[in-house]
């Protein structure tokens, strides 16, 4: 066994070399594209360890060709074959370690492993196949193995496993990897070359081998598999970069169509705008590229909005927002904005995006619908507060009604909720009066009446009500509004006047009459009295006394007739006279369109106390109204006005009348005297007293064919 001196063939190993780097690129290539890819990932995969494995193998077999043997050797097919699927089971080993697989320093170190394994059995099998015989320094071979193994490591970690740096976020990290893993192969060869000494055994065939073809043959494959590797790795990211490029052209027509688009440099500066963004703001291309979006300020913004939209996409995050943009001609638009700013390597924002959407409709359909809620707003607010409002079902159960209804009602709006109105029926009114109600709101058409209803505790009350029904696409009620007011001392006046106009009439027979027997029993009593006189008969005096007793009993009985004419006593409470004379209008107002009399009512403030008692007064207000109508056969004009003077609460009632004559003035309100041909005085004199027994006084003005005032003075309540 001869020991054979190793030399190097520098051009053998240059290309050696060369065709490790691109094997090693090649392979590194694949793998990375195997994250991105999701159909060809099993074909990358073995592509890229073929390739790698190739590499390993060609810088071994190579460098083995390039030692300038005195006597070239004879090549072991079989073991040539089997070195070249050492190296390529070992290479696939090594990346199915480390691709795809969680961040774990074991998967390192057992794919750094692999990868050395590979290098040292290509190497060994090789020397075997050009039947030389080897043996190694045990320290040089350990120390060349670690360094082997090292430089994978960190190829391997720099490719795979640095967060910075890994699956190409950087253009230079596959060529700095394949260069630092065909380094780690060619460093593998010269240290296993420098750890080992060859040996031959002797019988070598010079002629029965062709060691340079051979070889030619074998770097022709190895440049053919390599080449093929890359041409499948080109295509593969050419049809890549292609089916994204089309991706990108989509979503850019897709956003070009649906969404206003823009894009700005770092300062704002519009570098971008598409149609859309052309055709909204009404400013052509040229004018909006290197300005910045302050162009279209509105001016509705304050500057702290936009310093607070600069400070979010200045830290790199998205900005989403509406804004309102004035466009060129000065019409107002609202948009919809996303702002997305791009980083750089240092996380600095190098350009912004910004994606719109017209929501202009959008926004003109929220005001108007904050106008059409505020509308209803305030009518429910109005009719909160002056009237009392309950919704029910098509049923008739109560679902909601408002602080008015709990108020008269005394009731909580839980206990009324749930329940329909038949809570609150006094008893008063029919059946049929409800069925009829109920007939007429069934049928989709409005209900108007008065209906006396009972509170929780038992009192009564009067309410105008008005029932709205609500009308599904059917035409049937799905809900009815009940509106009503509260008209109890309204109905209690009409009482009163009732009362009185009965009162009136018996007053008026009872005064008849008792002016008539009064008359009579004067003589009746005189003679009588006269006859006592002459009467010395115990007997005849007992029977004129009994005379006397009686005539006087029927003197008390005319007087009680006469009660019916006057005022009882007046209890006096302190009140605001404005609303008690709209009320004693609104009694009459019928009766005055009927005979052509218009009414008018002037005061100056809304509140003007008074301490009276209010159906008198009212009594009082009547009768000097009902006057001034009967005053205008042929229609005309009453205006009352009510002001405070010199701490007095004024009240006057002017009418536009036939007026009264200057002689008759004088005698207004004596007993039985009267203007009116069917009157008897008594009318006028009962206010008198009233106005008298509440502290006031009546001065009467009038104008032949002109008209009539009655002032009332009262003293005034200080507030």
């Amino acid at each position: 066994m001869t020991e054979i001196v190793v030399s190097f063939n520098p051009i053998l190993i240059f290309i050696a070399v060369i065709l490790t780097i691109m094997a090693s690129y090649t392979a590194l290539d694949l793998f990375t594209l195997i994250k991105s890819s999701d159909k060809n990932q099993r074909f990358l995969f073995l592509g890229g360890t073929f390739s790698l494995g190739i590499g390993i193998w060609i810088m071994n077999f190579i460098g083995m060709v390039a030692i300038n043997i005195n006597a070239s050797g004879n090549y072991n097919i079989p073991l040539t074959v089997l070195s070249v699927v050492f190296g390529i089971s070992f290479t696939g080993m090594a990346f199915n370690t480390v691709i795809d697989r969680q961040p774990k320093t074991s998967y390192l170190v057992t794919g750094s492993f692999y990868l050395t394994m590979a290098v040292l059995s290509i190497h060994v099998t090789g020397m075997y196949a050009m039947g030389m015989n080897v043996q190694f320094d045990p320290v040089v071979f350990f120390i060349s193995t670690l360094l082997i193994f090292v430089s994978f490591f960190f190829s391997l970690w720099m490719l795979f496993y640095s967060k910075n740096l890994a699956y190409s976020k950087h253009v230079w990290i596959k060529p700095l990897s394949a260069l630092i893993i065909t380094g780690a192969i060619v460093e593998g060869y010269f240290l296993l070359i420098r750890s080992s000494s060859f040996y031959s055994n002797g019988g070598i065939d010079k002629e029965g081998a062709a060691p340079e073809t051979f070889l030619i043959y074998l770097v022709f494959f190895a440049v053919i598999l390599i080449l093929s590797g890359l041409i499948a790795s080109s295509t593969l990211i050419s049809k890549r970069l292609d089916a994204s490029d089309s991706h990108l052209r989509d979503i850019q027509a897709a956003l070009d169509e649906s969404s206003i688009v823009a894009i700005t440099d770092p300062k704002g500066i519009i570098t971008y705008v598409n149609d859309k963004f052309v055709e909204i703001s009404k400013y052509e291309e040229k004018e909006l590229l290197g300005k910045n979006h302050n162009i279209l300020n509105s001016g509705y913004h304050p500057p702290e909005f936009f310093r607070e939209l600069w400070k979010t996409i200045g830290s790199g995050k998205i900005w989403r927002g509406e804004i309102r943009n004035k466009a060129k001609d000065g019409s107002y638009y609202w948009v919809e904005t996303t702002i997305v700013p791009f980083l750089n390597k240092k996380n600095k924002p190098y350009q912004y995006v910004s994606i719109r959407t017209d929501i202009s409709a959008l926004k003109s359909a929220e005001a108007n619908l904050k106008d059409s809620l505020k509308e209803v707003n305030d009518i429910k607010f109005a009719l909160d507060q002056s009237s009392i409002i309950a919704f029910t079902d098509e049923k008739g159960l109560i679902t909601n009604v408002n602080d008015k209804f709990c108020e008269i009602s005394k009731y909580s709006r839980e206990e009324l909720i749930g329940q329909n109105h038949s809570i609150l029926n006094s008893g008063f009114h029919s059946r049929e009066f409800f069925k009829d109600l109920w007939k007429t709101i069934g049928q989709g058409d409005v209900w108007k009446g008065e209906i006396r209803n009972k509170a929780k505790d038992g009192t009564y009350y009067w309410v105008h009500t008005t029932i709205v029904p609500f009308l599904n696409d059917k035409g049937k009620p799905y809900q009815y509004l009940a509106i009503r007011n509260d008209i109890t001392e309204r109905k209690k006046t009409e009482e009163v006047l009732h009362r009185q106009d009965k009162l009136a009439a018996v007053g008026q027979l009872a005064a008849g009459v008792a002016h008539e027997i009064r008359n009579p029993l004067t003589s009746m009593k005189g003679y009588t009295e006269f006859l006592q006189l002459d009467e010395t008969n115990e007997e005849r005096q007992e029977f004129l006394n009994i005379i006397l007793d009686e005539i006087e009993r029927v003197n008390n009985i005319v007087e009680d007739f006469m009660v019916l004419a006057k005022p009882k006593a007046v209890e006096l409470k302190e009140k605001n006279i404005i609303p008690v004379i709209k009320n004693v209008l609104s009694l009459v107002e019928f009766d005055a369109r009927k005979r052509k009399v218009k009414i008018h009512f002037e005061y100056e403030k809304d509140i003007i106390q008074i301490e009276c008692d209010e159906n008198r007064l009212k009594q009082v207000f009547l009768n000097f109204v009902k006057n001034g109508i009967e005053a205008m056969p042929d229609g005309g004009d009453i205006t009352v006005r009510a002001s405070i003077i010199n701490n007095q609460v004024q009240i006057a009632i002017q009418d536009t009348g036939v007026g009264i004559p200057e002689e008759k003035l004088k005698n207004i309100g004596e007993p039985f005297y009267t203007t009116k041909k069917n009157g008897n005085g008594l009318g006028l004199m009962v206010s008198f007293k009233i106005i008298e027994s509440h502290n006031g006084k009546v001065y009467i003005e009038s104008e032949l064919n002109k008209g009539t005032t009655f002032n009332i003075l009262l003293p005034a309540k200080s507030a």
